[in-house]
């Protein structure tokens, strides 16, 4: 039997999952069930992952996959949307551009490069991607590491509490959790090393949503 807090979070979860393939995040999940801290939902999810109701998927940073739901429903994992976009090789390879280094610590100045990374089809779900190399440690609470692809899909909007790119005064670019706070924009990190950063809406431009990690080893 699962707890109602376990139950919630698995629900919450795979809700998330449905609506766009792409696992929730800790905070995101924090608030969701009203939690004080990160460490109880690490908590709920090992307790989760014992009973056999989810799986941390190998080698993907932030992606779950639920195995079964209490009363019988179908499991679903993250970043598992199929796609067919024109760009995708027979074997299921898309080349996604990958446009340098993103800062997950004080924002640098994002490069626009001409290089390309090779990504599984299914990982992606619809609309354009790009990829960015993460550089800095202030995101490792949520699983993004320094030398992690980040997959990003292109959108101009977020939501309080989504992963997004965004680009500081036209010039510098860093991977932050958004919220709003009051008439500012606060980008949060995930380290208690680092303080939340804090712009005027017109500083700050949106240019895509996290939508997938690739690990390199």
């Amino acid at each position: 039997m699962l707890t109602r807090k376990q139950s919630d979070l698995l629900t919450y979860i795979h809700e998330r999952l449905k609506e766009n393939g792409v696992s929730p995040s800790f905070e995101e999940m924090k608030d969701a069930l009203a939690l004080k801290s990160k460490s109880g939902v690490h908590r709920l999810i090992s307790a989760l992952e014992e009973r056999g109701f989810i799986r941390r998927l190998p080698n993907r940073a932030r992606a779950l996959e639920i195995l079964r739901m209490p009363d019988g429903r179908p499991g679903i994992a993250s970043n598992r949307v199929p796609v067919t976009p024109p760009q995708a090789a027979n074997d299921g390879v898309i080349e996604l551009p990958l446009h340098g280094r993103i800062a997950a610590g004080l924002p640098i100045e994002a490069i626009e490069g001409q290089n390309s990374l090779p990504v599984p089809a299914a990982l992606l779900g619809p609309g354009e991607h790009f990829a960015l190399e993460v550089a800095g440690d202030s995101m490792v609470d949520e699983g993004i590491l320094d030398g992690d692809y980040a997959l990003i899909r292109k959108t101009d909007t977020a939501r309080d509490g989504e992963i997004v790119v965004a680009l500081i005064e036209e010039t510098e670019a860093t991977l932050k959790t958004f919220r709003r706070e009051g008439q500012m924009i606060r980008l949060d990190p995930a380290n208690r090393r680092y303080d939340p950063q804090r712009y005027r809406p017109e500083q700050v431009r949106i240019q895509g949503r996290l939508a997938g990690l690739l690990r390199r080893y």
